[in-house]
């Protein structure tokens, strides 16, 4: 029965990566509340089995920067527009993760030192060993690169083991899009290679080259399934890994 209630944890770092419309919940813009409180609680889950988790979060639910270059803005300015959306939410997680005593720090590529630590990476190191967790804000701090990309950058620097993405209304990686076709198979696991020859979407290709060339796996699972995060680090739930090409791939249907 303990070890049902206190599993042991696949992972002893790792980081999450959510986008910024996972905040919304049924809103069309901005954040609620009650879902980003129930994200934090999923991640506390996660943190009281003594995993040392980073955060990256999107800033699509305030501002996406390629929108904004398609609609006539500079991308550079826009692109800078949606790094400090990831900021505000870097916030709002840090506030909803501090309410249930879990020590946060938002360490921000852009500096702002009056809401957030600048980025240094030891510092960040020292505060994951000390079990806080850190969210990565303001992307990697140059214009160009997604929110995905500082995912994998981050991940590598603070020498997680995985990338977690996490996803709402999907248990994994499908060939397309499983909300149109009926007929969408799921990947159980991926190879790096495949997600890019087939342009399946997970991460930019950016990302999933950074996190090929480094050997760091990436699993997408359903961040609305409450317990999935802890379930998955506890070796059970619905996912997709993405990985080295050493084991075995295929479409299935969801375990």
């Amino acid at each position: 029965m303990a070890d049902t209630h206190t599993p042991h944890p696949k992972y002893k770092r790792v980081m999450l990566k959510i986008s910024g419309e996972a905040l919304m919940g049924d809103q069309g813009y901005g954040l609620h509340p009650p879902t980003v409180q129930r994200i934090a609680q999923e991640v506390k889950s996660v943190h009281d089995l003594g995993v040392e988790i980073c955060m990256v979060i999107g800033g699509g639910n305030v501002f996406r920067g390629l929108q904004g270059s398609a609609q006539g803005m500079e991308r550079t300015t826009a692109d800078y527009m949606g790094m400090l959306a990831t900021v505000m939410n870097a916030l709002a997680m840090q506030s909803a993760l501090e309410e249930l005593n879990v020590f946060t720090r938002v360490i921000s590529a852009i500096r702002m030192d009056e809401v957030a630590e600048p980025y240094i990476r030891r510092r960040a190191v020292r505060h994951l060993e000390k079990k806080r967790v850190c969210v990565f804000a303001g992307g990697t701090g140059n214009p160009y690169f997604t929110t995905d990309t500082a995912a994998a950058l981050r991940a590598n620097e603070m020498n997680c083991e995985a990338i977690f993405m996490g996803k709402n209304g999907v248990d994994g990686i499908y060939d397309k899009d499983p909300k149109a076709h009926a007929d969408a198979k799921r990947y159980d696991s991926v190879t790096y290679d495949e997600v890019l020859q087939k342009n399946l979407r997970v991460m930019d290709a950016s990302a999933i080259a950074l996190a090929r060339d480094n050997s760091l796996p990436i699993i997408v699972f359903p961040l609305d399934e409450p317990g999935g995060f802890r379930g998955i680090l506890a070796g059970e739930g619905t996912y997709t890994k993405v990985h080295g090409g050493n084991g075995k791939s295929g479409a299935g249907e969801a375990a």
